[in-house]
């Protein structure tokens, strides 16, 4: 078989089976499709599976986490919020979606998260809160972060949605914040088929949170607050529930892939672990620093390889956020934006996958396309 007709791998493929489509049944036939009994139990199932036991308040996506997060925290207009830019438009978004400021600072290069040099530099007299992003599932240097953020009196939020299980030091990512959020849309390492869970520090944060997804009510009709419709579905929840089972085996398979990616890939930068964290390999993340569209292009066109660009115009490029920080010069962000490629690393990857993407991309850096 040629290159040209081998069949096509692609970047992401979701893993959904039997199991998500019995529970998705099951809910059917309770008649009981909205939030419900299922979500009760995915948030209590999520909370100590994967963050130590911290409340959980499941919602509509991860957006929609990020989002009521914010505003359960107190942020709003007159605020600022550090984040970075290399991250999808989401992050800040939902800063600036609170009438906050998303105030954009630069990353560091080998891990692609915040630079806590960059984030203390950063700081004003409004800041209100710092929020990292566990970029392609490794911590961001949410330790020293904390400490910056303990020092100036202000809050650590964390977007956690690419990094379920990560670890930094023996500690899950998503219990350092004030909240955190998890993503669980389709091609995330596990999924509900879409949703977001918001993990909380405290039982107040986590009360207005739940007030916020649901029209500002704990009881029906006795709406405390102006909120939102952004419950999760028992539909969706039932899916969660069964791919919470499953995520644990599916993140050891991605690390064992890209072990073997790292070990037999040549020509490219291959992503870099900072000692004592747990990589969770949303995505395997390479730097190709002459012609990466071509490159792209060609894995594509001539291998039958999928990849991604994650991500290639920074947040504070972006026609909706570009005002909140005109002439901003964040070189590292640049530089990655220009340079990232993310092969192929899900649980779906055959021996045979992985040889192909190994022989591939070898042949595309030592042509220099």
């Amino acid at each position: 078989m040629t290159e040209s007709s081998a069949e096509f791998i692609p970047a992401a493929k979701p893993i959904i089976g039997d199991d998500e489509r019995l529970a998705v049944d099951r809910v059917m036939r309770s008649g009981m499709v909205a939030q419900g009994p299922e979500v009760a139990a995915f948030e209590t199932e999520f909370a100590d599976a994967l963050v130590s036991g911290r409340t959980s308040v499941a919602v509509n996506s991860g957006t929609s986490g990020l989002h009521l997060g914010l505003l359960a925290a107190g942020i709003g207009p007159g605020d600022e919020v550090i984040v970075p830019s290399f991250t999808f438009a989401a992050t800040g978004n939902s800063v600036a979606l609170t009438g906050a400021t998303p105030v954009f600072v630069d990353i560091e290069p080998d891990h692609f998260g915040l630079d806590p040099v960059a984030v203390e530099a950063a700081i004003t007299e409004r800041t209100r809160g710092i929020m990292p992003v566990h970029l392609y599932g490794h911590p961001a240097r949410v330790v020293e972060l904390a400490a910056i953020a303990e020092r100036h009196g202000i809050h650590l939020f964390e977007d956690a949605a690419q990094a379920h299980g990560a670890e930094i030091d023996g500690r899950r990512v998503g219990t350092f914040g004030q909240f955190a959020m998890f993503s669980l849309y389709p091609t995330k390492n596990m999924t509900s088929g879409e949703g977001g869970m918001v993990v909380c520090d405290g039982a107040d944060i986590a009360r207005s949170v739940r007030l916020l997804r649901n029209q500002g009510m704990e009881k029906q009709y006795e709406n405390e607050v102006v909120g939102f419709n952004a419950r999760m579905t028992d539909i969706h929840a039932a899916i969660g529930r069964v791919q919470l089972t499953k995520v644990d085996a599916w993140t050891e398979t991605r690390r064992e892939n890209a072990a073997f990616l790292d070990a037999n890939l040549e020509g490219v930068t291959v992503p870099p672990v900072q000692q004592g964290a747990r990589h969770v390999y949303h995505q395997y993340t390479i730097r190709v620093a002459d012609d990466r569209d071509g490159f792209v292009a060609a894995l594509r066109n001539e291998y039958a390889i999928g990849s991604g660009v994650y991500y290639p115009i920074p947040n504070h490029r972006l026609p909706s956020l570009t005002h909140f920080a005109p002439g901003l010069d964040l070189p590292e962000t640049e530089r990655a934006a220009r340079e990232v490629v993310s092969l192929p690393v899900h649980p779906s990857l055959s021996a045979g996958d992985l040889d192909r993407i190994v022989a591939a991309v070898n042949a595309l850096a030592g042509a220099g396309a």
